[in-house]
């Protein structure tokens, strides 16, 4: 049925469909007519079931009756017809002093938290807006912009129920996961009463940004619209029921009556649109992701000042505070508060637990100083730098001898924390799985028996340690990646050789959560695979291995695949020497990736010491031409890795130079973005056999720590700003 215009009067032929109405001669009982015209009463007739469902009587203003050849016919007048129901101002209006509901701005947007509230004092009764009928529009869209951050993976949060308070009985939900969005809504029949859940897959909304979906609800079908793209629709076995009573039912915002399933982000609109798929009305956006249909006065301005002297009319702008100074405590008692540091002349903002800077004066890098001497038990191949919540910050050394060690940051150093057998270590990779904690090791060589594995390490929090996990056959392992797609957990191993052949397969293995298991979920054939690169372009999953030599050759193609129907497929070929490293960068709205050859040499030709001197590339997404195409060469000395990081708004990427054909003892290169001119060197560090760069952050400032392959020595140097 189409929409209806505003302040329209609608023709009723008396129905049982409303108390006190009359039945309509010559229909099945039950059925309501409708004439779509005011003009006269030959206009069209068509058939409507439950006429106070699709109109909401919420809405009526007035009608009047009379009688037309027999006929008694009612006159209905709708003042704001079919007009959006904001349900977040309803629960919160503009002068509220709810408990526990505080005013949050982020990302240029201004959004309401309710995780403190009772969920009680964050709803209202469905009386309120179903004041004349007590059914659910059989036809609507919900529409709701909310923020929230990373969610554990079976963590549900409600973004709006409506509950039988009585029964305690959920008649219609909203509620999200990190993967899905799930509706819910009470079926009823003869024979009993049962919940039907309706599942839409939604990877990404729980990424710390502004969303705006439109869910809309017809007899049959539900479509779901994310941010103005794409609706996704579903055709479900069991219909949207036509006959909802929400009598003596109760709306809540952000909760599900109870203190689980507590909604923790921001949420800015939250709106109910009877009759019609609001998706036209806000779509298309220039800012799809806060697409606007209704939102609160407290959410649109703050008033600049009162008028006539009045006090300001919002209660959380009168606790606004601003403290200047030294860093002041951070709490949930200090949420919602500013701290301007006047000595870098930055305001920052406190979140419940940690100051996120709001407006910071400009940040330069202007040199780097040596801050620590790191003293390893052999050369070291690789280095993870992690961090474990409540414990502390962390740094992995992957040693060439028998023993690898962990390090802890503590007063402002590295110390030794834990030793942990390896056999020639070439990286590490943390990761995470929920609340799980992750360390694994690629070990190149064989243990003592000969046979050769790589080992993952969980943490234990009884134990303040890791403890041994899974053993994993590899080949001469060089690298592990770990990530996520679709919500499901992977690990990509970098099969290097086995035994003198180089082209064998890598392995890409499967978190398994009934066997709590990594188990192999798909093979690659790789040539010497030096190195895996993860990373996401929109919706679309990549995976880039370096091919390091096939055996008479380190000139051969390296390769990236993207995920496809449930694999990863090849995508795009990259001619490499010697690829050692693969680093995405991110800069505004581009996208390059970076590759570390490390030597050019074919078995028919003679070794040459320029053979370590040579190219390195960056490469450019273009996303017209959907390929990666060659931005800048850069030379290098036996490149072996690439680090991006950021100082302030400025971007750097410094290179592991390892070995000039003569010497290990090479400068690397910090090379800055300047735009146009791509990446122009600004600072040559001196290094001995570099193998791997890692940049980290702490309270005190920013660091970049590098391994060498070719001494016990590892460094951390400070980066010194102005």
């Amino acid at each position: 049925m189409s929409r209806p215009d505003k302040n329209h009067t609608r023709h009723f032929a008396a129905t049982p469909c409303l108390r006190g109405w009359l039945p309509w001669r010559g229909r099945s009982k039950g059925e309501c007519g409708v004439w779509l015209g005011r003009s006269s009463p030959r206009a069209r007739l068509r058939v409507w079931h439950g006429p106070c469902q699709a109109y909401g009587p919420a809405l009526l203003v007035s009608f009047g009756w009379c009688l037309h050849r027999g006929w008694l016919v009612l006159t209905a007048v709708f003042a704001a017809d079919l007009g959006p129901l904001d349900l977040l101002a309803e629960a919160i209006p503009p002068a509220s002093t709810t408990g526990g509901v505080q005013l949050v701005q982020t990302q240029g947007a201004r959004g309401l938290q309710l995780a403190a509230a009772d969920p009680h004092t964050v709803s209202f009764p469905a009386s309120r807006i179903f004041s004349r009928c007590h059914l659910f529009p059989e036809e609507f869209s919900i529409v709701v912009t909310f923020n929230v951050p990373s969610l554990p993976p079976k963590k549900n949060e409600y973004l709006l129920s409506v509950v039988a308070e009585e029964r305690d009985a959920l008649l219609l939900g909203l509620r999200f996961s990190s993967t899905q969005l799930h509706f819910l809504f009470l079926s009823e029949d003869a024979a009993g009463a049962w919940q039907t859940r309706v599942s839409f897959r939604s990877p990404g909304l729980t990424d710390s940004r502004w969303h705006t979906l439109v869910l809309a609800v017809s007899p049959g079908s539900f479509a779901l619209t994310t941010d103005c793209g794409r609706p996704v629709d579903i055709m479900a076995d069991v219909a949207f029921p036509d006959s909802l009573s929400v009598q003596g039912a109760r709306f809540f915002i952000g909760s599900r009556r109870r203190t689980k399933g507590l909604f923790t982000g921001l949420m800015r609109q939250l709106v109910v649109l009877p009759g019609s798929d609001a998706t036209p009305s806000l779509c298309p956006s220039r800012n799809a992701h806060l697409a606007e249909l209704s939102i609160p006065q407290a959410l649109r301005e703050f008033p600049g000042k009162p008028d006539d002297n009045e006090v300001l009319k919002y209660p959380y702008e009168a606790s606004l505070r601003v403290t200047l100074g030294t860093q002041p405590p951070c709490s949930v008692a200090e949420e919602a508060q500013f701290w301007f540091d006047a000595i870098r002349r930055g305001l920052h903002l406190c979140t419940g637990g940690h100051w996120v800077s709001v407006l910071a004066a400009r940040v330069r890098l202007d040199y780097l100083e040596e801050h620590q001497s790191l003293l390893t038990n052999s050369e070291t191949l690789g280095v993870e730098v992690f961090h474990i919540p409540g414990v502390g910050l962390f740094v992995a050394t992957a040693n060439r001898k028998a023993r690898s060690t962990i390090y802890k940051w503590t007063d402002g150093k590295f110390t030794s924390y834990q030793s942990i057998r390896t056999h020639q270590a070439q990286s590490w990779r943390h990761f995470t799985i929920g609340r799980k904690i992750f360390l694994a090791v690629a070990n190149f060589g064989p243990n003592e028996k000969g046979q050769e594995f790589s080992v993952i390490y969980k943490w234990s929090p009884r134990k303040l340690k890791f403890i041994l996990y899974q053993r994993i056959a590899t080949h001469s392992a060089r690298d592990w990646e770990a990530f996520q797609v679709d919500g499901e957990h992977f690990l990509a191993v970098a099969n290097h050789r086995e035994g003198d052949n180089h082209n064998i397969d890598s392995v890409i293995y499967k978190w398994s959560p009934s066997a709590r298991l990594f188990e192999a979920n798909q093979t690659i054939a790789t040539s010497g695979a030096y190195d895996w690169e993860f990373f996401t372009v929109g919706p679309y999953s990549f995976l880039a291995v370096a091919n390091t030599f096939n055996g008479t050759s380190t000139r051969l193609l390296s390769h990236l695949y993207i995920w496809l129907v449930g694999a990863f497929r090849l995508f795009q070929s990259f001619p490499t020497f010697g690829a050692a490293d693969w680093e995405v960068l991110r800069i505004g709205d581009r996208v390059f990736l970076a590759v570390a050859n490390s030597h050019s040499y074919d078995v028919a030709t003679q070794v040459q010491n320029h053979s370590y001197v040579l190219s390195s590339a960056i490469y450019e997404l273009n996303v017209t031409a959907q390929t990666f195409v060659k931005f800048q060469d850069i030379s290098t000395c036996s490149a072996l890795d690439w680090e991006f990081f950021s100082v302030g708004e400025d971007h750097f990427l410094v290179v592991a130079n390892s070995f000039d054909g003569s010497s290990f003892s090479v400068n690397s290169i910090i090379y800055r973005w300047q735009g146009y001119e791509g990446f122009v060197p600004v600072h040559s560090l001196p290094t001995v056999g570099c193998r791997d760069w890692e940049a980290f952050h702490t309270a005190a400032g920013s660091y970049l720590i590098y391994s060498s392959a070719k001494e016990p020595l590892s460094r951390v140097l400070r980066l010194r700003t102005g």
